[in-house]
């Protein structure tokens, strides 16, 4: 397996001046072997950065393994629709010129109200969205290019759902992103849900989450909800509450041997917080 990370993981870092060189030379002198671009972290629209970031990248021999990038296909309003479909395209392209092998497009909003997420809108909402997946992943072909949806939000999430639309496409360069971490926003089992789209998997990210029944000692502050009310946080990879030696056992005995993308959300420094989970998924990955 090739340990890298996201450059998400350095937001906080990029927000308070850090340069993107300064981000990718970061990743690589701890440890990353690879890393992926994140569409909102870098805004790959403002002139130059694309180059910025394939420059230092190859400068250094730290290779771009994937670009990921929000999207709502969504909306309700069939001419927003299409026009996301459309800015979707153009993302590909921006993933094509980085060099990136593959592009993670997001189809849902993040966050939806819990009424919202249920199962007979899914199944309401599917052909669409296998319409859409079809046409982004046929555009991804053109350049070669592998399109990854990821069990990803508080919607299209949980192994059933999004195997469910993998299998609808049908197009051999269409998978997914293993998130093995956000199963718990839809109170799905992490180990379930990557028993059912390991066989999909052309990457994986790991995380960590910090798990509450209740917000009786929360400060608020970095906590999420999930579908069925209960309270998550970014941690460290390992030392939050989610079973991480669990989940990287059942990876190395499915015979996954490719790209494993650290993604940092806690209220650590991201920094220090991107370097020890990077160091502890380095370690599992050896055991």
């Amino acid at each position: 397996m090739q340990v890298g990370l996201s450059i998400y993981s350095l937001l906080d870092a990029l927000n308070k001046g850090m340069s993107l060189e300064d981000a990718i030379q970061w990743i690589k002198d701890n440890g990353g072997e690879h890393m992926e671009i994140v569409e909102f972290a870098v805004h790959p629209e403002i002139e130059g950065v694309v180059e910025r970031i394939r420059t230092k990248a190859e400068a250094i021999g730290l290779r771009i393994s994937g670009y990921c990038t929000p999207g709502n296909v969504l909306t309700g309003d069939p001419e927003q629709d299409r026009a996301a479909v459309e800015k979707l395209k153009g993302q590909i392209d921006i993933g094509h010129r980085l060099g990136a092998p593959r592009v993670r497009c997001d189809l849902s909003q993040w966050g939806r109200a819990a009424e919202d997420n249920v199962i007979e809108n899914y199944q309401r909402d599917l052909p669409w969205l296998i319409e859409v997946c079809r046409e982004l992943a046929d555009y991804a072909a053109g350049y070669g290019m592998i399109l990854t949806v990821e069990n990803h939000g508080t919607y299209i999430n949980g192994g059933d759902r999004v195997r469910q639309l993998i299998l609808g496409v049908d197009r051999p360069n269409f998978r997914c992103t293993l998130d093995v971490g956000n199963a718990i926003c839809v109170d799905e089992d992490p180990l379930k849900c990557m028993e059912a789209l390991l066989p999909f998997a052309a990457t994986v990210h790991f995380k960590d989450f910090y798990l509450r029944d209740d917000d009786l000692l929360l400060d608020k502050e970095g906590w999420m909800k999930t579908n069925g009310g209960r309270y998550f946080r970014g941690a460290i990879v390992g030392q939050g509450e989610l079973p991480v030696a669990k989940l990287m056992k059942k990876l190395k005995e499915s015979g996954y041997d490719g790209d494993v993308c650290i993604e940092f959300e806690g209220v650590e420094d991201c920094c220090n917080g991107s370097r020890i989970s990077m160091a502890n998924v380095r370690t599992l990955s050896q055991l």
